[in-house]
């Protein structure tokens, strides 16, 4: 377990997908990345999650949308991981995940691409 605030974690969220690859990010539209310390429900074994329309569905999807949310949760992170460096590891994992999802891979494939 690893110990850090919420503005220096977000920090580094913000530092990790400055760090993705152009070609993964330059896709995002109506995306917005959030940072929460847990999901309502108080599960502190997930990472991660995408709220929204994938690529695949968005033949449903119309204009004045809301935006769709990434979210990163915090504890989720810090109770996962032992230093700054594993920390950084998971969470350019779950950015990754979260954004495949967006694109239309499901969790299945996320899995055996390594991404999970």
């Amino acid at each position: 377990m690893i110990e850090m605030d919420a503005e220096a974690f977000e920090a580094l969220v913000v530092d990790e997908l400055d760090r993705l690859p152009d070609e993964m990010v330059d896709g995002l539209e109506n995306v917005v990345f959030v940072v929460e310390d847990r999901p309502a429900d108080g599960d502190r074994d997930l990472f991660g999650l995408y709220e929204g329309w994938s690529l695949t569905e968005r033949d449903r999807y119309g204009g004045g949308e809301l935006p769709d949310r990434i979210i990163v949760y915090r504890e989720a992170h810090l109770d996962a991981c032992d230093d700054e460096d594993e920390l950084r590891d998971e969470v350019h994992t779950t950015l990754v995940h979260e954004i495949g999802h967006f694109y239309g891979i499901d969790d299945e494939r996320l899995h055996e691409l390594g991404w999970a």
